[in-house]
């Protein structure tokens, strides 16, 4: 069997401005990056305001596991299967970070006969909106060390300083640092930390601005640090909007790409859904919804996170309203959730089946929560039996559920007909009645609780003192009302991520809070989880090289 890579670099692309044009986009209105990319332009988004929405599809998935899940393959392959149907649809997703393309997870091209593409192109650089974000970042942090540095008019707490630089690898070493060590010239000695790209503030602000207007406001408001009398500092205060919003010029327009089968694919922004909110741009979703019928798009990880997120974060600010959730699963999950090790996955077995399918289970019930018709697709190996298969069909038909089996790796499009004509079906006979699953008006405690007891299953909240102590600070700042984006493990409903299936008789445990005042939430850190990762052992690296005619290999 070929890999990913090798299949998307024998796909025969369109030029991208045939692509634009099956969704009524003239050539004037993009800005070409090569052969195979364009942004979309300022000038088209005003113009397409007016148009009618079309049905918005989200795609998301139970835990994932090392046996895989193939969420971003379900996306893509739903998007071509529209295609072959004749649908007018498009994709939205978001970019993939470098960090996963090199450490463990992989990219996020999707795989096999459902990838977007160029493959190499968005795996790595792409368009260059990751190194603008990282750069607008790094500068917001050399502008805070400078004030302090050249006198500190603002009279900066080098204690309270709560930015951190960032980098869009994994380089667990960054986590914790000193800075301004040498002479009294090299600045101010004081502990710092990186995160990775995907977790930094101007990520979320991104993916949540609606124009540069809006982009610059809420830059601006983004707490930097504070200061002695415990006030905050903003980027405004540090006068660094304006630059900042320089460097993001071009990173804020959506990327335009296509799928293997030439379905248009708009590509933008990439917040991880287990430290961040987890979903592609406002900008780029709201777009899509004026250009077709139908729009896939994605969260990340289990529904858990990015399904939660897209839901009570994303839906709730932008004004959007999901028409039908499809709910990617997979046997070999399914048996692994169950206690079957990753080597005998491939084997048949009920038991371990019916154990573990207590997780597809609860986030069946956490997504019936919102009031939104739900669809489970299985997406199928070769290794499935008819009699797991039928198991899993019936579980989900006696939850009041649509289930459809999805073949998309290996069939792309037309392996995609059947979950494609349920989805229809779905939009067709049932509405959604769309409702997030917690009111502004409750506290943040009250949130961040509704969301552990509600959607994780646990019995209750622990908070560390220096939590509790900045739960009651943020509140007294006035951004009380803001919604809560739980940084969790994504492998367990738990905080623990060696918790699998359906975990009971557990506490979530809210070790930090901060406020993300550009992004407008609230971000309560769980458990053991990191905003900069790690590599492991034997990290992805390792197998990628480049040929002397330029050929990369050992992506995925």
């Amino acid at each position: 069997m070929k890999t990913d890579i090798q299949i998307a670099q024998e796909a025969e692309m369109l030029p991208i401005r045939d692509v634009a044009a099956q969704l009524g986009i003239a050539e004037d209105d993009l800005e070409l990056y090569g052969k195979y990319k364009a942004k979309l332009s300022d000038e088209l988004i005003e113009k397409v305001k007016e148009h009618k929405d079309g049905k918005l599809i989200l795609v998301t998935a139970i835990n994932p596991t090392p046996a895989g899940e193939g969420k971003t393959t379900t996306s893509v392959g739903l998007g071509e299967a529209f295609g072959k149907m004749g649908k007018k649809a498009v994709l939205a997703l978001r970019e993939p970070s470098l960090g996963p393309c090199f450490g463990i997870k992989g990219g996020a091209a999707g795989g096999g006969y459902a990838q977007v593409v160029p493959m190499e192109d968005l795996n790595l650089h792409f368009t260059g909106d990751f190194h603008a974000i990282t750069s607008a970042n790094n500068l917001l942090a050399a502008l805070l060390d400078n004030h302090i540095q050249q006198g500190n008019e603002l009279s900066i707490d080098p204690r309270q300083v709560v930015w951190k630089r960032c980098l869009d690898i994994n380089d667990r070493v960054l986590r914790n640092i000193v800075v301004g060590l040498g002479s009294k010239m090299d600045g101010m000695v004081r502990e710092d930390h990186f995160v990775i790209t995907v977790a930094s503030e101007i990520m979320a602000v991104l993916c949540l601005a609606d124009d540069m207007a809006d982009l610059k406001r809420r830059l601006g408001r983004m707490i930097v640090a504070y200061n002695f009398e415990g006030q905050p500092v903003t980027a405004d205060d540090l006068k660094a909007t304006g630059s900042m919003a320089a460097l993001l010029k071009d990173a804020l327009k959506p990327n335009l790409i296509q799928t293997l089968e030439h379905t248009p694919a708009i590509v933008h922004g990439g917040p991880f859904a287990n430290i961040a909110h987890g979903c592609n741009s406002v900008r780029a979703t709201k777009t899509a919804l004026k250009l077709a019928d139908y729009v896939v798009t994605e969260a990340g990880f289990g529904a858990d996170l990015g399904a939660e997120k897209f839901l009570d974060i994303k839906c709730r600010m932008a004004g959007l309203k999901p028409d039908a959730i499809v709910l990617v699963a997979t046997v070999r999950a399914l048996k692994y959730n169950g206690g079957v090790p990753k080597a005998e996955l491939s084997n048949e077995n009920l038991d371990a089946l019916k154990k573990g399918i207590v997780n597809l289970e609860k986030h069946i019930e956490n997504l019936q929560k919102y009031g939104v018709p739900v669809v489970v697709t299985l997406n199928s190996f070769v290794t499935d039996t008819q009699a797991e298969t039928d198991y899993i069909e019936q579980f989900c038909k006696e939850r009041g559920c649509e289930f459809a089996l999805s073949k998309v790796w290996e069939k792309g499009g037309e392996g995609g007909i059947a979950l494609a004509e349920k989805v229809l079906e779905t939009l067709e006979n049932k509405e959604s009645n769309f409702k997030p699953i917690y009111e502004d008006s409750l506290s943040l405690t009250e949130k961040i609780e509704t969301v552990a007891k509600e959607i994780y299953g646990a019995d209750g909240v622990s908070y560390s003192p220096a939590a509790q102590k900045e739960l009651k600070r943020i509140t007294e700042l006035g951004m009380g009302n803001f919604p809560v984006c739980m940084a969790k493990t994504q492998y367990s409903l738990s905080d623990d991520q060696t918790k699998l299936g359906r975990p009971s008789g557990f506490t979530v445990n809210v070790r930090e809070v901060y406020v993300s005042a550009g992004a407008g939430f609230v971000v309560a850190v769980t458990g053991a989880i990191m905003t900069m990762p790690g590599l492991g052992k034997t990290p992805a690296a390792y197998g990628i090289d480049v040929d002397d005619n330029g050929v990369i290999t050992g992506l995925f």
